[in-house]
């Protein structure tokens, strides 16, 4: 209380007004999705079929969940820990797409390596990951998706990831889902070669994240 009375009532901060010069600009990216290449924006009825779809694949997937994730996992595979991103983008993404090797060299009458094409969404496996995991490697994936180009693994993976996503949405997830349907939109308005099965994949995550997840200003104008 001697220490309190002893300071002024009122103090005037001393700033140097050159040094708020230096800076000052912040970007922040509010902008919504880029359209789609002309020709290839989805109708109204395809984008509620799709989200009808995933509609019934989280219902099924919450329904049956105590059922899978009592199901015993192969002996290869290995879980990594929520926190390994590394571990991570090499079990869903596999060495091949993760290292960025075109061919793989080993015989193909040895089998499936699961460790370089990597392991696909099984039930058993994603029926296994809590909200913080799943959250998790879904800002692991959007991280590598977002220097890298779209592959079939990588789309697998975000369908099942976002199947899992309980709402209402933690807002980390909020922020992640809408950073990959701007992602999403990129992609597909470079896509060089126009292809129709790649776009078609983008649109799908685009329409889930807008119109499931009603983000609804990131969403495609039906065509």
């Amino acid at each position: 209380r001697i220490e309190a009375a002893r300071c002024p009532d009122v103090v005037v901060a001393q700033i140097d007004p050159r040094k708020l010069k230096k800076k000052q600009t912040v970007n922040i990216s509010i902008s919504g999705c880029q359209p789609a290449p002309e020709g290839y924006s989805p109708t109204l009825k395809w984008q509620q079929q799709q989200v009808a779809n995933f509609s019934a694949v989280r219902q099924s997937l919450n329904k049956h969940r105590n059922h899978w994730r009592s199901q015993h996992l192969d002996s290869n595979v290995i879980m990594p820990k929520s926190e390994d991103e590394e571990g991570w983008k090499k079990f869903c993404l596999g060495e091949r797409v993760y290292s960025e090797i075109d061919t793989l060299s080993d015989n193909e009458n040895v089998g499936i390596d699961y460790m370089k094409v990597g392991f696909p969404p099984l039930l058993s496996i994603v029926s296994r990951m809590n909200q913080a995991t799943v959250t998790s490697v879904l800002e692991y994936l959007i991280s590598w998706f977002g220097e890298k180009k779209f592959t079939p693994e990588l789309g697998r993976w975000l369908y099942a990831l976002l199947a899992c996503l309980e709402k209402p949405l933690l807002p980390e997830a909020h922020s992640l889902i809408r950073q990959l349907a701007r992602r999403c939109s990129e992609v597909r308005l470079l896509e060089e070669n126009k292809n129709e099965e790649q776009i078609s994949a983008l649109n799908l995550i685009i329409c889930l994240v807008s119109r499931y997840f009603d983000q609804r200003d990131l969403a495609d104008e039906p065509s």
